[in-house]
């Protein structure tokens, strides 16, 4: 069976959000340049779109700061957060989501029209931008839509990429089968970007959707790049028993609580080490928390095991339908509790892998020509545990940092430096 052969400067593999960011990056830096997206699915099917509940970035003239959200970043990963890159990320932030909004994305406002936040877990201050609760949704429709406008952006559907090309310790490109029709591809660049998501539907009980395989960690594996931090795996506390359906922070953010079978608000009358943050601590410690109160017996007993409460009643329907209406949404579809008349079952879930392909902040990987972002990387700015809402952010930043670093170096390739280059790869520039 032939091989169809496809060339381009830049190959990134995914359409999600860090995909999108990054090759809008690549174009953008070059106007000669070509990029070839690959992705398994349709890029508004990426996993990018199920995000609910915000977006992080120190907003101008508001009470928070960069120390404070680097503060915050560095705290939250335990101390363990790569501390260059947590600074790189914060001061980027705000550009981004900026820029994003540029692009067309509806962030919810204040009635003075500067940009509306929300708290969320371990953070000091608010500061997760919102489009109420799908804010993926948002986020990727503006990202797919304004790739639109370059032509330089290839898009290679429902391509699903089973290797690496690694010729002589570079990589050259990757190879696909075409999953509706069976055809081999063959895709030829100067350089990769690994922007596949993460791994969280190797466990059963998730919030992650069936195509997040962890398809680029296994193919950077493979290549001979060490996966990093991979012991580091995050549970969100408010999954719905039996589906892992994530009912988002921004839950909690706007005000619910969190009860155990007596009714009680057990994380302000227990010691759980979540202090006065309450619901809204660490997602690592309320889920910690959670477990302890069913291990205690102060859980309730369901079909699908042990769980405790989110209560939104004292909302009140027009808050949960102004702030949190997918959030009503699926509690409704799946499993038939409406949250203004009653609380929701909840009980912890595996939502997001901190640990990934390894990079510098650059997204360079120690193979030449290969780069990655987004979960599928792992530039270790989320150390032991990441902040919510910081996800959707880092996804942006080292995105468009990955897409532009990779021109650079498919650049220098296309010059002849490719054997300097080969020495520089995995070093901070």
């Amino acid at each position: 069976m032939a091989i169809e052969v496809y060339r381009h400067d830049v190959i990134v593999v995914g359409g999600g959000g860090a995909g999108l960011r990054a090759a809008i990056a690549a174009v953008e830096a070059d106007p000669k340049i070509s990029v070839a997206m690959v992705s398994k699915v349709y890029p508004m099917r990426s996993h990018t779109v199920s995000a609910e509940g915000g977006a992080a970035a120190y907003v101008p003239g508001s009470e928070d700061s960069l120390e404070k959200h680097f503060y915050d970043t560095v705290k939250g990963s335990d101390f363990l957060a790569d501390q260059d890159c947590a600074e790189y990320f914060v001061e980027q932030a705000t550009s981004e989501l900026t820029r994003l909004e540029h692009w067309g994305c509806p962030w919810s406002r204040n009635e003075d029209g500067t940009v509306a936040t929300r708290p969320f877990g371990g953070m000091t201050v608010p500061r997760t931008w919102y489009a109420a609760d799908k804010v993926g949704f948002h986020m990727l429709h503006s990202l797919f839509q304004h790739s639109m406008r370059f032509d330089r952006i290839v898009r290679y559907d429902e391509n699903f990429v089973t290797k690496l090309l690694v010729d002589d310790g570079v990589c050259r490109g990757v190879v696909a089968i075409d999953i509706r029709s069976g055809v081999m591809r063959c895709f030829l660049g100067r350089a990769v970007v690994l922007a596949s998501g993460g791994a969280g539907k190797c466990f059963p009980f998730t919030t992650n959707g069936t195509i997040k395989t962890g398809d680029g960690m296994s193919l950077a594996y493979r290549a001979g790049v060490a996966l990093k931090d991979m012991e580091f795996l995050q549970y969100h506390p408010t999954g719905l028993p039996g589906t892992g359906i994530l009912i988002t922070e921004a839950s909690r953010g706007e005000g619910g609580y969190v009860l155990n079978s007596e009714g009680e608000r057990f994380l302000v009358t227990r010691d759980y080490g979540v202090g006065q943050k309450a619901e809204l601590g660490p997602r690592d410690m309320i889920s910690r928390a959670e477990i302890l109160e069913i291990e205690a017996g102060r859980g309730l007993k369901g079909p699908y095991g042990e769980y405790v409460l989110l209560d939104l009643r004292h909302l009140g329907e027009a808050k949960i339908m102004a702030k949190l209406p997918f959030v009503r949404e699926l509690a409704r579809t799946y499993i038939n509790v409406d949250p203004v008349h009653e609380p929701i079952p909840i009980r912890p879930v595996v939502h997001y892998m901190m640990g990934g392909v390894d990079t510098d902040i650059r997204g360079a990987t120690p193979v030449p020509g290969l780069y990655a972002a987004g979960e599928t990387a792992c530039v270790s700015m989320n150390g032991a545990n990441r902040l919510g809402s910081n996800s959707l952010t880092e996804c942006l930043v080292f995105g468009a940092r990955a897409g532009v670093e990779s021109v650079a170096y498919a650049k220098g390739a296309a010059d002849g430096n490719e054997a300097r280059l080969r020495g520089e790869a995995g070093t901070e520039g």
